[in-house]
């Protein structure tokens, strides 16, 4: 180990618009939601994370709580520095004695424009990267689920995270037809909220529409299996505006949901379209891998799967297989440097 090696540390960074997560020397070492609270005075960070994210939407006039990213990429430029530098001190990876930089590989939507590609980078300038590759999500999490993407064998990678849903094809270490949508976890609970509030008279914060989407969340209205018990939802009655307690069923968060995973199928049906008929031949025996935490709502693979008639593969741990794929592209960074932008 070199002199500059000992004051150099590798970090693969997942910056998503529900979660970050760091990855150094193959383990992960921050694993938080993407959301700081500050101080309204004085601009102090005063909780990031976890911690930040049981003050969001309880707040009062002194505090406010921030999520940086929007739509897979960074809404509020100054917040995203602060958090990340805060989150790059929570991993740990700082030498005691000196200040060390960091090379970086972060990964982006890849529908991201010159402009956002920027500010990412300087985010992580200003955060004490030293080098910062970037890497477009569906390539990190094709390398993240195993996928040898040099091959001359199509492969096809739905991932679906907060901000965005990435689908792109992947061939000879490079994207060879891709569509990003904005529709993605932040939709769905967008969607789950506006249905207690439409159905139920309920009013509920983006905090509870999140837990009725992991515990009760389901892309089909009749699984096989293990259905999740009904769920109970605590709000505030819109008519008499006292809290009220009420059940909801996964057939019920099934129906709130479907018009946005309708539009992510046709999102689906549309990369298909655009394949070349060789890498179409490839996707119909390899099927669609799915990644991202969309792709742990029950039923979706079957929905997917009924919808474009073929094989529908869940990555075994989907929403570390982007962080996963960035780190080996770091710790391979002369192999995947065709696919690395700076």
């Amino acid at each position: 180990m070199g002199l500059f090696d000992f004051f150099t540390s590798e970090l693969a960074i997942d910056l998503g618009t529900a979660n970050t997560l760091i990855l150094n020397k193959d383990q992960i070492v921050v694993e938080e939601p993407s959301i700081i609270a500050l101080d309204r005075a004085t601009g102090k960070v005063i909780a990031i994370g976890k911690q930040a994210m049981q003050m969001h939407e309880k707040t009062h006039d002194n505090i406010k709580t921030i999520r940086p990213l929007k739509d897979g990429v960074i809404a509020d430029f100054h917040a995203a520095e602060q958090m990340i530098r805060a989150m790059i001190k929570m991993s740990k990876v700082n030498n005691k004695f000196f200040a060390t930089s960091h090379r970086m590989v972060i990964c982006i939507p890849s529908g991201i424009t010159e402009v956002e590609k920027r500010a990412v980078r300087d985010s992580a300038e200003h955060a004490g990267a030293k080098e910062v590759f970037m890497i477009p999500e569906p390539v990190a999490a094709a390398i993240g689920i195993g996928i040898e993407i040099d091959e001359p064998m199509g492969s096809m990678v739905v991932d679906i995270g907060g901000g965005t849903t990435e689908i792109a094809i992947i061939a000879l270490s490079g994207i060879v037809c891709d569509e990003s949508i904005r529709i993605a976890g932040d939709i769905f609970n967008r969607d789950i909220l506006d249905y207690m509030r439409r159905q139920h008279n309920l009013l509920i914060g983006e905090r509870t529409a999140e837990m009725i989407k992991i515990q009760t969340g389901a892309a089909v209205t009749e699984l096989d299996g293990d259905a999740p018990a009904d769920f109970e939802v605590r709000g505030r009655d819109l008519v008499t505006g006292i809290p009220k307690i009420i059940s909801v069923s996964y057939q019920e968060v099934a129906f709130a949901l479907d018009k946005s995973l309708a539009k992510i199928e046709d999102a689906v049906l549309k990369a298909l379209e655009t394949a070349p008929p060789e890498l179409a031949g490839d996707i119909y025996d390899r099927g669609i891998h799915l990644t991202g935490g969309g792709a742990l709502l029950r039923g979706l693979d079957k929905r997917i799967s009924l919808k474009t008639k073929l094989p529908v593969h869940v990555a075994e741990d989907p929403l570390r297989a982007v962080v996963r794929g960035t780190g080996i592209a770091l710790k391979h960074i002369d192999q995947y440097k065709p696919i690395l932008m700076q």
